[in-house]
């Protein structure tokens, strides 16, 4: 137990000049970036006055050298205060929060389908090697890997959406359908609240934007766990395990997948990044009210608090998520050390 604390501690160290990186490399971007944020609040009615540009300038900071803006973020960023949002009129860490639950759960839904499709078909894969199943699985997994998510989903829109009019295809769910806010993730709210009809109604807007953006993600795991179990299987210890008589369900689910996960919950680790990157496209593609379309709302208004805000959240959370799934590796391998 000491020893993992002390792991989490070398990380949290380790993300200091991490996270001041991530927030130099955005707050320059964004400032190098065409446009004038205070013009685009303003308008271009030509009703405004030079001198009440200047003094929201100066409300906001603009009107400070660089280097003073982005040593005035980190100090605040640093106490949990990103500043206030220009397009919002409200502090930043309030206009995330608002919609941190969004973005959680549809992440969430598409890599539970991620890992709930890959995993049985790269294990199918592996044990019917060269098959016809093996070859189909693995072609449409390797046009999965190349199929941009965007154009997955505009695909599901028109097909699932527009033409058969199955599913819905924007928002979280049915005006007047949604149940009693309680956490502000609508699944569990439902069933916090006991509403049936809504918790259906919210699953239903997920299954298009989870497919699309966890598509990828399918695709990239399917191959890596059947290279996985094919390395697995060739090893003498399952020869052992077979000639022992033991099922072939219990030779493939007992020995042969936990040694496999190792590289596979590397994987899976890593593609919560791509998640996390990828909603942006999805979620406006979807009309999801998530952190993704908040930021692109922030980079068409050059709402520098808001944007930076973001980026940050993005990456404290890819960091956490890599430190998790290292500490996964010693559970399902204790030979493992992480560092």
């Amino acid at each position: 137990m000491r020893s993992i604390w002390i792991i989490i501690a070398r990380r949290l160290i380790r993300l200091i000049p991490t996270m001041l990186g991530v927030a130099f490399i955005v707050f320059m971007m964004m400032h190098l970036a065409p446009g004038d944020p205070v013009e685009l609040m303003m308008g271009e009615g030509g009703h405004v006055t030079e001198e009440e540009i200047q003094k929201i300038r100066a409300e906001y900071g603009l009107d400070k050298p660089l280097y003073a803006q982005f040593g005035s973020f980190v100090v605040n960023a640093a106490k949990g205060n990103f500043g206030r949002s220009f397009m919002k009129q409200q502090p930043v860490m309030s206009v995330i929060k608002s919609r941190i639950p969004a973005t959680v759960e549809l992440s969430l839904f598409s890599f539970v389908f991620a890992v709930l499709v890959a995993l049985p078909l790269g294990i199918l894969c592996a044990v019917y090697r060269r098959s016809i199943i093996d070859r189909i699985i693995t072609f449409v997994s390797l046009g999965g890997i190349s199929f941009p998510n965007f154009y997955l989903g505009i695909l599901l829109i028109i097909i699932f959406g527009a033409s058969l009019e199955l599913l819905p295809i924007s928002g979280r769910s049915t005006y007047g359908i949604e149940s009693a806010y309680v956490t502000g993730f609508y699944l569990l709210d439902s069933l916090i609240t006991g509403n049936l009809n809504a918790f259906v109604n919210t699953l239903r807007h997920l299954i298009l934007p989870s497919i699309a953006l966890g598509g990828m993600v399918v695709a990239v795991t399917v191959r890596m766990t059947r290279t996985s179990m094919l390395q697995v299987l060739d090893q003498d210890y399952i020869r052992t395990a077979r000639a022992k008589g033991l099922p072939e369900w219990k030779v493939i689910l007992k020995h042969a997948l936990k040694n496999a996960l190792i590289p596979t919950v590397s994987i899976l680790g890593l593609q919560i990044g791509i998640l996390l990157g990828g909603n942006m496209i999805i979620e406006t593609v979807f009309s999801w009210p998530g952190l993704g379309s908040l930021a692109v709302e922030g980079i068409y208004a050059r709402d520098y608090p808001l944007i930076q805000g973001v980026v940050i959240i993005y990456a404290a959370t890819y960091v956490f998520v890599n430190l998790v799934v290292d500490l996964l590796y010693t559970k399902i391998n204790p030979k493992v050390e992480v560092t």
